[in-house]
C-alpha cells in the first residue's frame, strides 16, 4: 500500500517537515517501518508560472525542504518508491541536469558520494532494525548504475 505525503507551498517555503514527520513517526512508533519499504511518495503542490520550464528538483525552495528532510531521516531512501520517487529524491540532493533525450543526468562524482553515503547510513540503520541489507543495498546501487561487490560489504 502506497503511503503518499502531500506537500504544499506554505509547508515547503517555511521548511515545515510536519507532514513527513507525522507519517514517518507513526510508522516508527507502530513498529511497521519494515513493512512500508519502497512505498513512500510525495505529492508536491507548488504553483509555478505557466512558462516556468523548471522541474521540481530545480526549484531552490523545494530542494531546501528535501535537504532538511534528509538531515532528519537520512535512511529515508528505504521507504521511497523506487519507481520514480527515489530518482526524484536523489535529484533534490545531487547536482544534475535534464536532457530531453536521456532524462536526468546526475553529476557523476556527486552521485557516487551521495550513493556511498546512503549505503553506509542504510547499512547501519537496517542492521539496527533487524532488516537484511546486502541485497537491498546492492539493488539501490544498481538503480544508479553501480555494481557493489560482496567484498565491498565485508569491509564494514
Amino acid at each position: 500500500m502506497t503511503l503518499a505525503i502531500a506537500l504544499h507551498f506554505e509547508q515547503i517555503n517555511t521548511l515545515d517537515l510536519s507532514p513527513a514527520q507525522t507519517a514517518i513517526e507513526n510508522l516508527l512508533q507502530a513498529g511497521t517501518i519494515a513493512t512500508h519499504e519502497q512505498q513512500l511518495r510525495f505529492e508536491i503542490d507548488y504553483p509555478r508560472e505557466p512558462d516556468d520550464p523548471r522541474e521540481l528538483s530545480e526549484i531552490p525552495e523545494i530542494r531546501l525542504w528535501f535537504i532538511r528532510l534528509d538531515a532528519q531521516y537520512p535512511w529515508l531512501p528505504f521507504l521511497l518508491d523506487w519507481t520514480g520517487e527515489l530518482a526524484r529524491y536523489t535529484a533534490m540532493l545531487v547536482p544534475h541536469q535534464f536532457s530531453a533525450k536521456e532524462g536526468i543526468q546526475y553529476n557523476p562524482e556527486a552521485l557516487e558520494i551521495f550513493l556511498m553515503h546512503k549505503i553506509f547510513i542504510l547499512h547501519d540503520w537496517m542492521q539496527q532494525q533487524g532488516i537484511p541489507s546486502r541485497s537491498r543495498l546492492k539493488s539501490i546501487g544498481q538503480m544508479f548504475g553501480y555494481d557493489l561487490e560482496d567484498t565491498f560489504f565485508e569491509m564494514f
